[in-house]
């Protein structure tokens, strides 16, 4: 067997060799296009290790290219005409081999021209239309071609956290958590994807005024300014629906739940005020205003253990409380209740809460191309700047935000939004054969404002003119569902692990927010070391524990006798020591492993 033969694999498996890979390959594709073997089969070369791989299992992504064939392209215009007049279908191009499915592996062994101009001897495909290189949600961000390629990823990731319409049948459907946008926007800037995937029957954004520009500090990086008039007139305004439900479980010996109001001798009766909102049969009310100690859904469970007999020989069933509550911070008022059969044919009872959601300083919006940035301040529409026309901005983005970014595809969009609304027209900015700025420039030019997009603004505080002009246009922004409200988070004193008698962790539990070694370190930098042994001792673990002065291990405090002394040499002069627990556990698990750790104790300074 020649070194030279190439290995030939088919989905992963060896199976043979051939003295001329190039030739294989080579009748290989032809066949392909000759419609003699399957179109959906890929055939790759890797020639630092002479292999042929030929893949035709499932689950590999393809993408169509055009032929090119001696440095001309397959689809001619004699084929485009056949074509147009709807002679020739997509898959009679498939069969004729001027249009092929490429998979990622065979795309390596290839040479892809943008367009005709492009094409040299080396081409051997070429681009049906320069959009086709990006996903379907990349493909919906105009002027895409202008960003850096982050941001492109970044736009696409924050796209699917967009507030907008979740489905129309959104008032019928019990999802656990769901946002709704009330004055969604199609947008006036957008690309031929947004048809194609039917986005203005179901967008997810509002088209903006905005200006760039800082604001008196407010916006210092990529935070937004946002004007107060445009909230109170709907910008950004969204529901969030929150479904609770309960179910009546039977158990064995006869015993089941039960929705009701609690009675008063139910272990764990919450009491009378908690109970209002409830009608006669246990469930709330319709559009009943909820607060955090409302019941939405109250129920009794039979006790976990048969009750002694009374003083009159009958077992008293004392039940239990078990009714459904809100949870933290998520207060609304009840928008839709459902009583139905859960799996075992029990009753279950669905409650949908809806909250009204208000942009707020701390909430979050994006455009298209990734730059997302949190609400820095809510300014009254009188002290918002103006133009010469009186034209406020609803949103205020920070200048520094676009160079570090490098979102040119942002500015283009905010120009072509401004053409879109002097000219009442939809601009078309899709990937690669977009409207060119020139046009955009000269329709703005046209309508009496400069081409260049910039304004002379007023400052709306002191009424003066400011220095230089302001880049200001129509821009489509999203909303996110990362709001401030959900995630507020503070508490003083509450609850503690069992283990380590640390707060507990996260916002149901009434818990602490994490200050971790990165946070301490801050500290240290900033020059407030001392603040540590508050943070991480007094309002954590602090513990008080004796410690032997002799042998250096923790000293047992024996309260019914009312004596300290060490447990190794019995002695008594032990000392109260300050510390956190987890230390003192830390101490405890190394004595479980035979290690003696000691402590050398001096006086306080």
């Amino acid at each position: 067997m020649s070194l030279k033969k190439a290995k030939v694999y088919i989905n992963g498996r060896l199976i043979g060799f051939h003295n001329d890979s190039q030739e294989l390959i080579a009748n290989l594709i032809e066949k392909r296009r000759q419609n003699e073997i399957d179109s959906q089969i890929n055939i790759a070369y890797h020639d630092d290790t002479n292999e042929v791989y030929i893949n035709t299992d499932a689950g590999r992504v393809q993408r169509p290219v055009i032929v090119v064939e001696k440095g001309k392209s397959r689809l001619t215009k004699e084929i485009l005409k056949e074509v147009e007049k709807g002679n020739l279908k997509w898959p009679d191009l498939i069969e004729k081999g001027i249009i092929e499915y490429l998979d990622p592996e065979e795309e390596e062994n290839t040479m892809i021209a943008l367009d005709e101009s492009e094409i040299t001897n080396k081409t051997t495909h070429m681009e049906i239309h320069g959009m086709n290189l990006l996903s379907a949600v990349c493909s919906l961000i105009p002027f895409i071609e202008h960003n850096m390629a982050g941001k492109i990823l970044h736009g696409a990731k924050v796209s699917k956290q967009g507030v907008g319409i979740q489905g129309i049948n959104y008032n019928l459907r019990t999802d656990t958590e769901a946002h709704l946008l009330y004055y969604p926007q199609k947008q006036i800037v957008k690309t031929k994807t947004t048809a194609l995937l039917g986005l203005d029957d179901r967008p997810d954004s509002q088209n903006l005024v905005m200006a760039i520009m800082p604001f008196y500090g407010f916006n210092m990086l990529d935070a937004v300014i946002i004007n107060k008039g445009a909230v109170e007139r709907g910008l950004g305004r969204s529901a969030y629906y929150r479904t609770y439900e309960n179910e009546e479980t039977s158990y064995p010996g006869g015993q089941s739940d039960k929705f009701e109001i609690p009675k008063e001798d139910t272990v764990g009766y919450l009491g009378e005020e908690a109970y209002k909102p409830l009608g006669e049969d246990g469930i709330i009310e319709l559009e009943s205003l909820i607060n955090p100690n409302s019941v939405l859904i109250g129920k009794t469970s039979p006790p976990r253990f048969l009750e002694e007999l009374n003083e009159f020989g009958v077992v008293e069933e004392k039940r239990r409380e078990a009714s459904t509550i809100p949870r933290k911070g998520k207060l609304g008022c009840v928008d839709k209740v459902i009583i139905t059969e859960g799996e075992d044919a029990n009753k279950l009872v669905k409650v949908k809460v809806r909250s009204t959601m208000y942009p707020e300083v701390g909430d979050k919006f994006t455009s298209w191309h990734g730059q997302k940035g949190v609400v820095g301040a809510i300014i009254a529409e009188e002290d918002m700047p103006f133009t010469q026309d009186g034209i406020k901005p609803d949103i205020i983005l920070n200048p520094h935000g676009i160079p570090s970014r490098m979102t040119i595809g942002h500015l283009l969009e905010m120009l072509a939004g401004k053409a879109s609304c002097l000219k009442a027209q939809e601009i078309d900015g899709t990937a690669f054969a977009g409207t060119e700025e020139k046009e955009l420039s000269k329709i703005i030019k046209e309508h009496g404002f400069r081409s260049d997009g910039k304004e002379v603004f007023y400052d709306g505080i002191s009424g003066k003119r400011m220095t230089g002009e302001v880049f200001t246009g129509v821009i489509s922004y999203r909303r996110l569902y990362h709001m401030v409200s959900n995630k507020m988070q503070a508490r003083a004193r509450g609850p503690v692990q069992l283990l380590t008698r640390q707060p507990t962790e996260g916002k149901e539990k009434e818990g602490g927010i994490r200050f971790g070694e990165m946070e301490g370190e801050t500290l240290v930098g900033f020059g407030a070391a001392m603040l540590l042994q508050e943070k991480l001792v007094e309002e954590s673990d602090k513990t008080v524990e004796l410690v032997c002065e002799k042998c250096g291990i923790i000293a047992i405090n024996d309260e019914i006798r009312n004596r300290q002394y060490c447990p190794l040499c019995a002695g008594s002069s032990v000392y109260p020591v300050e510390m956190s627990y987890a230390f003192k556990l830390l101490l405890d698990e190394m004595k479980a492993l035979g290690l003696f750790a000691k402590l050398n104790i001096g006086d306080k300074v």
